[in-house]
């Protein structure tokens, strides 16, 4: 059965979304719609266009060049379960997930919503909290404000503490409890 995913846009390589050279999907809509937002012809939920994930997957698939796919928006988190799907996929070939989104972290676990679990699950660096413009920052690697934070989900995971990138100096292991 076709799973389907709605699309502002793909970069096919980009080096500015993750580490490496990346597969970029930007999906359709997004309630956070950030005052600054370096995209936000993907805020509305009806623009757009629906693929089939195997498709995008089969596009994938083809660079040998790709470190990885990076999810960004609009807000993935508003469609997870496509995205699970092909993280998974992405993850057989021996590729990595980078997700972006606006929402914390910590807000997405408080939520205890398994499509949302299944999305973080498969994510290996998460780029969460909202751009906001008055923290708006360049030279920060992969983030856009200071208040984002890149985390290391597979340490996060093994160590139950976020493991992030604290102002991109190296990781860090920030305590959660």
């Amino acid at each position: 059965m076709a799973c389907k995913l709605k699309i502002c846009g793909l970069e096919p390589e980009s080096i500015v979304d993750g580490p490496g050279i990346r597969y970029v999907i930007f999906v359709q809509g997004c309630p956070h719609r950030c005052l600054g937002c370096h995209n936000p012809q993907s805020h509305t939920f009806y623009g757009g266009q629906l693929v089939d994930i195997e498709e995008l997957f089969k596009d994938i698939s083809k660079n040998p060049l790709l470190k990885g796919v990076t999810f960004s928006g609009g807000e993935p988190f508003c469609q997870p379960e496509p995205l699970a799907r092909l993280a998974r996929m992405v993850h057989e070939i021996g590729l990595d997930v980078t997700t972006y989104t606006g929402y914390l972290y910590e807000d997405q676990l408080a939520a205890n919503d398994a499509v949302v679990a299944a999305l973080l699950e498969q994510t290996d660096t998460l780029i969460d909290g909202p751009f906001v413009l008055s923290q708006r920052d360049l030279t920060l690697r992969f983030c856009g404000s200071r208040n984002q934070r890149v985390i290391n989900m597979n340490e996060t995971r093994v160590c139950g503490d976020i493991v992030l990138d604290n102002t991109n100096k190296g990781w860090q292991r920030l305590r959660t409890g």
